[in-house]
């Protein structure tokens, strides 16, 4: 995809492409360390949960603030910013003596590093690549390394923990981070100035936050308080309502918010948002039930998870190989639609033969039938949410974009997780494996309904 680009864009891109397959792969590497964690850290499953869906949640949670500071500090310093929190967290994560250090490490430093880094990510793409071709070119790219990194991220992470320790997994996130700030030393530049005489809306980045923390904190305490639960939801929606007063309030004032409500008011973005959600709700979910269920009820190893995550990974790399030929074929509704079928097809297919057949190998065909429609559908709901609006507002379309994507893995994390964690000790584990796989198959049918309502012409991009 960048032979055609000049050599400095090149750079640029696979600068862009590495940070953003290195942010999916923390998401997801983690997903089989599950056991070696809990026993090196003296936690339990619940305790690598939480770490995992804390790094999400934070990630979710600042990336719309992360997104409107690119303007006002300027696009290559947050991303610098970004790599620096990123790798120092990693560093720090990987000499973690207990869970706590192992949250600030990896859940603190690296979630804020990635809401920092990403944002700039799409806009400096939106910036340098000048025509609709490249620009196409350069967010298949970027969004292709970032579901690679979200399905290899089991597989490497796999590979890692059994031949060397679980920790050298961080060690190689922080190298990585190190590769990309060479390489975007000199190919990346900021062809617009930082405004810093614009207001940054603290309260409105406060209020959106926690509004969406407390959703998914709400969701994580269901296996234990369901009226705490029922709370804290409850809470959070009333957060995010006074948040959205407050963006209202602001406009009508004639200030400046966090978030214009012009990005809610396009029909089709709202719909590519959702898909979005559930789109990474499926990647996250599907990961951390799956490597969860065969660590700690059949109890396979790190390197025996991870190598059955490669069907996926090939599944996804055949349809993102082919993903940019179809595009100039096929509707980019007519993508989405397909990916969402083919992904709940191979969530049945995995369902069916894992319970039919007692063996670790059974459940690959399922996995790559999922990484099949997974890697079809990522990239066209990114076009879809990125083009419904022009240049002007491509930093806080990003910056929600990338937002609501990380809320579903954060989401698919908490709530599979959750339904899968609560019956991992009970006498059928089995029940709740299927009932966590049943919901992620239900985000596909959300996402199904909602692509179809999609425009049936094909957009620009």
């Amino acid at each position: 995809m960048t032979e055609r680009f000049p050599v400095g864009l090149r750079r640029a891109l696979i600068a862009f492409a590495l940070a953003q397959f290195i942010c999916s792969f923390a998401g997801s590497n983690m997903n089989v360390m599950i056991t070696d964690i809990s026993r090196d850290l003296n936690t339990d499953v619940q305790g690598v949960q939480l770490a995992i869906t804390l790094f999400l949640l934070v990630m979710a949670a600042l990336m719309i603030p992360g997104g409107r500071l690119t303007d006002v500090l300027g696009r290559k310093w947050c991303l610098q910013l970004g790599l620096l929190l990123f790798g120092t967290g990693a560093l720090l994560s990987a000499v973690a003596p207990s869970l706590p250090v192992l949250v600030i490490g990896y859940s603190i430093f690296e979630g804020v590093g990635t809401a920092l880094l990403i944002p700039p990510v799409y806009i400096l793409t939106t910036l340098l690549f000048k025509d609709i071709g490249s620009r196409a070119k350069a967010f298949g790219a970027i969004s292709a390394m970032g579901g690679i990194g979200a399905v290899a991220g089991p597989l490497i992470g796999g590979f890692i923990a059994s031949a060397i320790d679980w920790r050298a997994a961080f060690v190689l996130q922080a190298v990585i981070v190190l590769a990309i700030v060479l390489l975007s030393r000199r190919a990346v530049h900021d062809p617009l100035p930082a405004d810093r005489s614009q207001r940054f809306d603290v309260g409105g980045a406060v209020l959106s936050a926690v509004g969406l923390v407390l959703i998914v904190l709400g969701i994580l305490a269901a296996d234990q308080e369901p009226m705490l639960t029922v709370g804290l939801v409850i809470a959070g929606v009333l957060v995010l309502v006074w948040f959205f007063a407050g963006v209202r309030a602001k406009e009508r004032a004639g200030r400046e918010p966090l978030l214009p409500t012009l990005l809610f008011r396009n029909r089709t973005s709202n719909l590519g948002l959702i898909t979005q959600n559930m789109q990474w709700l499926m990647v996250m979910g599907t990961s951390f039930v799956v490597s969860t269920y065969l660590q700690v009820v059949k109890g396979y190893s790190a390197i025996e998870t991870g190598g059955v995550f490669t069907a996926t990974t090939v599944g996804v790399l055949l349809s993102s190989l082919f993903a940019e030929r179809m595009a100039r074929r096929r509707a980019q509704r007519t993508l989405i639609l397909a990916g969402f079928a083919v992904t709940v097809g191979g969530i049945a297919l995995l369902l069916t033969l894992g319970r039919a057949v007692h063996s670790i190998w059974a459940l690959i065909p399922g996995l790559f039938v999922i990484g099949v429609g997974l890697g079809g559908m990522l990239t066209p709901s990114v076009n879809v949410v990125q083009s419904s609006f022009g240049e002007d507002l491509q930093g806080e379309i990003s910056g929600l974009s990338r937002s609501v994507s990380n809320l579903g893995s954060s989401l698919g994390a908490a709530l599979a997780g959750t339904i899968l964690v609560a019956g991992v000790d009970s006498a059928n584990p089995g029940r709740a494996y299927l009932w966590a796989m049943l919901a992620v198959a239900g985000a596909g049918v959300i996402g199904l309904l909602t692509a179809w309502f999609l425009p049936r012409t094909r957009p620009a991009t």
